[in-house]
């Protein structure tokens, strides 16, 4: 029996981005490989990645694939916060969310921030990382 839908009332605003990974940016070329998702009104910040090695080796044979999951990985210590977030570890959700999510110059970039409704938004971000990376 397939689950009862949330009500309007437990449905919170979430914000989310994916991240990308640009090789050559004057490229422009783009794989998807992972999703950051800010949930204001729970406190909520997650960042889930996924690297498609061969998508990457695709766009570029040469690609530093350490050096991106590199890049992946600090994305998610910043989302988990704490002294793992380095500087940001006194920001808030919310600071941490809008400072990842700022446009830039580098082979893994955040893509422009969508938002939608939730009940769940860890399972939100699971769903959109199933949806839109993998």
């Amino acid at each position: 029996m397939p689950a009862e839908p949330a009500a309007r009332g437990d449905l919170d605003v979430f914000e989310y981005a994916l991240l990308r990974v640009v090789p050559h940016i004057e490229r422009g070329e783009l794989i998807n490989a992972g999703v950051l998702v800010y949930c204001r009104a729970r406190s909520y910040l997650s960042a889930r990645t996924h690297l498609d090695e061969d998508r990457l080796f695709a766009l570029d044979p040469c690609a530093d694939v350490r050096g991106v999951r590199a890049a992946l990985h600090a994305v998610e210590c910043v989302c988990g916060g704490g002294a793992r977030a380095g500087q940001a570890a006194g920001d808030d959700a919310g600071r941490r969310f809008r400072w990842l999510v700022a446009p830039r110059s580098t082979v893994v970039q955040p893509g422009p921030v969508h938002t939608g409704l939730t009940a769940d938004p860890e399972a939100e971000s699971e769903r959109l990382l199933d949806l839109l990376v993998r």
